[in-house]
């Protein structure tokens, strides 16, 4: 089971679309261990997104980032990174495809509403950031053995 780190971005939070972003994820049968609502600060900016400190458009990143109230959570399921992503759609949401979350609420290439870790090292390094490992409430769900075959893991 491969575990991922979702920020529902102040944008996203503004807009009141925390909850219909959340149920998509659920929809698609992916399980939410930890979840809190929480202000970024700009310490923590520039720990998350330390490989973009010295970039010109950095400042406005930490800007938007820390403007406002995100959502953390950490999601759980199979090949989890890569469908988060795949459900995200292109970075840009005028580039992403209709469906896909940013293809279907977003207009823009920063207020992309969601971020989510790009591979296995920075979902363990972006959970550790935002999470405490008593925060995680690992669990299996009742109605697992419906969403996926025995032998899916």
């Amino acid at each position: 089971m491969e575990r991922t780190l979702i920020l529902l971005k102040p944008d996203c939070v503004q807009r009141r679309l925390t909850g219909r972003i959340l149920a998509r994820f659920e929809d698609k049968g992916l399980n939410i261990v930890a979840m809190k609502m929480m202000n970024v600060t700009p310490e923590l900016a520039k720990k998350h997104y330390a490989e973009h400190v010295e970039k010109p458009f950095y400042p406005t990143l930490e800007e938007f980032i820390t403007g406002g109230p995100i959502v953390a959570a950490i999601l759980e399921g199979l090949e989890v990174i890569r469908v988060v992503r795949e459900m995200l759609g292109a970075t840009s949401g005028l580039k992403a495809a209709a469906g896909t979350i940013r293809g279907d609420f977003s207009s823009s290439r920063q207020m992309n509403l969601v971020h989510a870790s790009d591979g296995p090292e920075a979902a363990k390094r972006e959970i550790e950031l935002y999470f405490k490992s008593n925060e995680i409430c690992a669990q299996e769900l009742t109605l697992r053995p419906w969403l996926r075959a025995g032998d899916e893991a």
